[in-house]
């Protein structure tokens, strides 16, 4: 079934709301819920992809979908800033406990 034009802007204003939801748990360290949230929007975006239509939107829909997708994009990157140093720290902790592995293996430890 395709959605009409404000049911597409409906979901990506879902999205909105999901996407600064993941802010604010990425601000906490609330990482569980943080991937949660993801799955949620991921949810959404399939919603999209299933039923958006081909024809463009118009006029006013147009526009809250543009803004919609700009405060995404906004989220999404402060969500990364938060969550870079974090990833390279857990790569640097898995990277730590490989080597430690590999040196209690070859000396039988």
């Amino acid at each position: 079934m395709t959605m009409n034009g404000q049911e597409v802007v409906t979901v990506y204003e879902a999205m909105v709301g999901i996407t600064e939801r993941m802010l604010d748990a990425a601000t906490a360290s609330e990482w569980d819920r943080l991937a949660e949230l993801e799955q949620e929007c991921a949810a959404h975006a399939r919603r999209l992809k299933a039923n958006e239509g081909v024809a463009p939107l118009a006029g006013q829909e147009r526009v809250r979908k543009v803004n919609a997708i700009r405060r995404m994009l906004d989220a999404d990157r402060r969500i990364r800033d938060l969550t870079s140093p974090w990833m390279a720290h857990l790569s640097s902790l898995i990277n730590s406990k490989s080597t430690e592995r590999r040196v209690a293996r070859a000396y039988g430890i």
